[in-house]
């Protein structure tokens, strides 16, 4: 029996169950993937300025820190071609499985990396190159694991199912912010010198954990499917063409054309993708960076920031998933819309909280702030996986999705950074620039049409 024929045939209970499976597994391999990523991110706000880039104004380390943070964005877009090529020859699973040892391997090291005292430059040069590692693993993590949610799940559905891969990033960032914080109460001397090294050693604990997970879940039904079918025209077409060599090879070739070609064929999508997602990273990585930095700045006790900003990305995680549902329920393009206008308005009231210098406050600003964002965060991995057909579209997911990271994310903390000090410390040029980048988000959501009823077996074939 054919895979397709296997697909139909299957029972809608063992369907659910299979689906639940992977789901639960993506949501925590993509928590791990994300712990490791984003507890960089707590790192170069609170400890990488001192450690690595110390002796410079304290703005400027913070910059050149968040330099360092940027290269991991910079490198996403690789990962996901990367990963992308093999997942839509080879499948979803392998990758993902290769995608977390590198991302493992990657975040322990940064733990063992020697500060500016002891190596000078060649600390943050080793740094670069680690944080680099960790954006091409990320670049392939986000790709594969939505890809596997959404093509398990049914059509009404999906936005709820690929949530959960979306989920997996407050969740990390709750998990490695509250070992970040932990040891962050350490004398300030002990924390700068080895206690902040501790939460990216667990990273091995957490690579057993995560490797174990992944190795039992069942490789993507569609995308077996659409690998036997393939496979049956490519046999047809040698019986038929036996006696044309010529036109078989070519015919042969053109059905095995690289994934990224296909994508790049349709360049619009990929564009429209890219700025569609562009301003809802960088509003999340806003909050995960530079708002703690400015919270500590205005005096509030920095273990405080970092224990405010884990327990409202923990609230956060509830919402991500409600915005995924609501999204099955009303379109993909409403909600982000409403998330992205939202966020607009809630810009400058935001700051006045994180600046407050009390805690409880600063908790507000962060969780009314997160849960804004996760009504477009929630939607956001089947908005962008939706948009491309089955053989191409690990790499066109992956390439759109990392490409707005990159844009919205990568060099927004340090352009955020060095505006805020360019204009003497006032965060309304900080609004402005936040605010310009979500009204271009909005316009290309406009632009794109909406894909929630998109039959993934067919799309952009």
């Amino acid at each position: 029996m054919s895979q397709i024929s296997q697909l139909q045939a299957m029972d809608a209970g063992t369907r659910r169950r299979e689906a639940r499976t992977v789901i639960a597994s993506s949501y925590l391999g993509s928590t791990i993937e994300y712990y490791d990523f984003l507890l960089y991110a707590t790192a170069a706000a609170v400890v990488f300025p001192k450690v690595f880039f110390s002796g410079m104004d304290e703005w400027v380390g913070v910059v050149a820190a968040y330099g360092t943070f940027a290269a991991g964005y910079v490198a996403r877009p690789l990962g996901g071609i990367i990963f992308g090529h093999f997942g839509d020859r080879l499948g979803r699973k392998n990758m993902l499985i290769v995608s977390m040892l590198v991302m493992g391997i990657a975040s322990t090291l940064i733990g063992l990396v020697p500060g500016a005292a002891a190596a000078g430059a060649w600390g943050a040069v080793l740094l670069v190159i680690l944080r680099v590692c960790q954006g091409i693993a990320v670049g392939g993590e986000w790709g594969g694991a939505a890809l596997m949610a959404l093509e398990h799940s049914e059509s009404g559905k999906r936005g709820f199912a690929a949530s959960f891969v979306n989920a997996g990033a407050p969740t990390g960032a709750v998990l490695g912010t509250l070992v970040m914080g932990a040891f962050a109460a350490l004398p300030n001397e002990q924390f700068l010198a080895w206690g902040w090294r501790v939460p990216f050693l667990l990273s091995f604990v957490l690579l057993g954990v995560g490797m174990f997970v992944r190795l039992k879940v069942a490789e993507s039904p569609i995308f077996k499917a659409a690998l036997e079918q393939e496979k049956a025209e490519q046999e047809k077409a040698e019986r038929h063409q036996a006696d044309q060599r010529k036109a078989n090879h070519a015919s042969v070739a053109a059905r095995r054309e690289i994934p990224l070609l296909q994508v790049l064929r349709r360049p619009k999508t990929l564009i429209f993708t890219m700025l569609a997602g562009a301003a809802g990273f960088a509003l999340q990585v806003v909050l995960a960076t530079f708002s703690v930095t400015y919270a500590v700045s205005k005096g509030a006790d920095r273990q405080g920031v970092l224990y405010a900003f884990a327990a409202a990305s923990f609230v956060s995680i509830a919402f991500v998933v409600m915005g995924g549902r609501l999204s099955d329920k009303l379109g993909r393009r409403p909600v982000m819309i409403g998330g992205l206008v939202l966020f607009i308005i809630y810009l400058t009231p935001m700051f006045q909280l994180l600046s407050s210098n009390n805690i409880g406050l600063i908790f507000v600003a962060f969780a009314v702030g997160l849960m804004i964002h996760s009504t477009l965060f929630g939607p956001l991995a089947a908005f962008v996986s939706e948009q491309f057909g089955t053989t191409s579209r690990y790499t066109g997911a992956s390439l759109g999705y990392q490409l707005a990271t990159l844009l919205g994310a990568g060099f927004t903390p340090g352009i955020v950074a060095q505006i805020f000090k360019d204009s003497g410390q006032d965060t309304s040029a900080v609004v402005l620039y936040l605010a310009i980048m979500s009204v271009v988000s909005i316009v290309f959501i406009l632009l794109t049409r909406e894909p929630k009823n998109n039959d993934l077996q067919t799309v952009g074939s």
